[in-house]
C-alpha cells in the first residue's frame, strides 16, 4: 500500500509520488522535491488549478501552520514552466 496524501488545492486524495511537497521558509513556497526539507508539508497537484484553489482558499497558511502572507512567486513559475514544457515534470 503506497502512502496517500490529500491535495490542499482541490482536496482529491491521490498517492504521495503524484503530488507535489511545499514547504514554508522565510515566508516563500518552496517545492520539496526530494521530501527532505524540515518542516510542515502541504501537498499539491503540480497544475495551476489547484494552486489557484489553495491560493484562493487560503489552505497553504492554514496546512503549514503559518501566519501571515506566503510569497508564491517559486511555485507559480515552476508549475507554469511545467505547463509550458510537459517534459519538465518530474525536474
Amino acid at each position: 500500500m503506497k502512502p496517500v496524501r490529500t491535495c490542499v488545492g482541490c482536496r482529491a486524495r491521490a498517492e504521495k509520488s503524484s503530488l507535489l511537497r511545499v514547504v514554508a521558509q522565510n515566508s516563500q513556497l518552496v517545492v520539496d522535491d526530494g521530501a527532505v526539507l524540515p518542516g510542515r508539508g502541504a501537498y499539491l497537484h503540480a497544475t495551476i488549478h489547484c494552486l489557484q484553489n489553495a491560493v484562493k482558499r487560503r489552505a497553504f497558511g492554514r496546512a503549514l501552520r503559518s501566519e501571515g502572507q506566503l510569497d508564491i512567486s517559486e511555485l507559480e513559475t515552476r508549475l507554469n514552466a511545467t505547463v509550458n514544457n510537459p517534459e519538465r515534470a518530474n525536474d
